[in-house]
């Protein structure tokens, strides 16, 4: 028996809105969701698992008729799909009322729900969400459904107000395969017995790193192997840069520059900037803000400001007197203290132009 685990897919969220990218952002979940379609299909899997947060919000009957028509195209997969707490059954929800056209079960919303595939002798438990939040350890809870089957246990969440768990008490319930959503960073806590499959696709500027899916496999014996494939159109990318008072704007920007070729010019960039610089230096990256797909520039850099040369020509105003003041070791706690007082309070009397 082969399966597909995936989860937290979110169709419908508009990563970064607002940004230019945003749009294409949607489009690209949304084909990754293809992807894994198509993924199904070579790989002949026998069933595709979702573990909820199918959609970003409760579906529409529309919603539901896009994705049937995905689902339509699987030759031989059947598709199981839990509820999450983003994409919950609520009360009327077009998860209750759409009829699905092709081989999908949706586990209904608030109660332990089993389901025998016999022709492949798998019994899949499953609890979809009938609201947002659950603070009890409702998966701890949940038993096989049948004895002599392989058994998968279909859960979303992980946290202290998305049904909590303890993975050993997990482990104990006696499932074969625990095919886990919500936590967004793929994990294997169970060699070959439980994983968070992740995300499809980033959807923000904090979930850096490959995302994907999960492939397993089971043979006669019911041991079970488990992959996990990236397949992420972009990332998201922290990059850290360190200057000195020797760098020109030209110079940052062409550093920047030539680490996101490297790294990838498809990425999304949230940059920060550290170090000492020259104080007459204005760091403008505009350029690269419209050439490439930077979300965020962060400048915590410091101007490199030469005391002694600013006390000499201030002597008698307010600037050389705020020096003087903040030179004296006995006028704070500690070294480290003044040095950051001197040269914050520097920038701002400069940069009000009072001196």
């Amino acid at each position: 028996m082969k399966f597909i685990h995936i989860a937290d897919v979110h169709l419908g969220v508009k990563p970064d809105r607002g940004k230019p990218w945003s749009n294409q952002r949607a489009d690209e979940i949304y084909d990754s969701f293809r992807n894994i379609i198509e993924v199904c299909e070579e790989q002949q899997a026998d069933m595709l698992l979702i573990a909820g947060d199918l959609f970003h919000m409760p579906p529409t009957e529309k919603d539901l008729k896009n994705v049937d028509f995905q689902f339509r195209k699987l030759s031989k997969t059947k598709v199981v799909i839990i509820a999450g707490n983003h994409d919950y059954i609520e009360e009327g929800s077009a998860w209750e009322t759409y009829e699905f056209q092709s081989d999908v079960v949706v586990f209904p919303k608030d109660k332990a729900a089993k389901m025998f595939f016999e022709d492949i002798n798998v019994c899949v438990t499953g609890y979809s969400y009938g609201k947002q939040e659950y603070t009890e350890r409702i998966l701890e809870k949940l038993n096989p459904g049948k004895e002599d089957a392989y058994n998968i246990l279909l859960g979303h969440g992980g946290d202290k107000t998305h049904m909590p768990f303890s993975k050993e008490r997990l482990a104990k319930a006696g499932f074969d395969y625990v095919a886990l959503g919500h936590i967004h960073k793929p994990a294997h806590i169970l060699k070959n017995r439980m994983a968070f499959a992740g995300s499809l696709e980033p959807i923000d500027y904090t979930e850096t790193g490959k995302r994907g899916y999960i492939l397993g496999e089971v043979n006669e014996e019911k041991v079970t192997k488990i992959s996990w494939i990236p397949c992420n159109k972009r990332s998201y990318v922290n990059m850290a840069l360190e200057i000195d008072s020797s760098y020109t704007n030209g110079d940052v920007s062409d550093i920047v520059e030539e680490q996101i070729k490297q790294i990838g010019v498809d990425n999304i960039y949230r940059i920060m900037l550290k170090g000492r610089v020259a104080s007459e230096l204005e760091i403008n990256l505009s350029g690269l803000i419209r050439r490439y797909n930077i979300n965020e520039v962060i400048n915590k850099t410091e101007s490199d400001y030469d005391i002694d040369e600013l006390l000499s020509g201030n002597e008698n105003n307010l600037l050389g007197r705020f020096i003087m003041a903040l030179s004296d070791e006995d006028s704070l706690e500690s070294e480290e203290i003044r040095n950051k007082a001197l040269r914050y309070g520097v920038e701002a009397l400069l940069g009000a132009g009072d001196k």
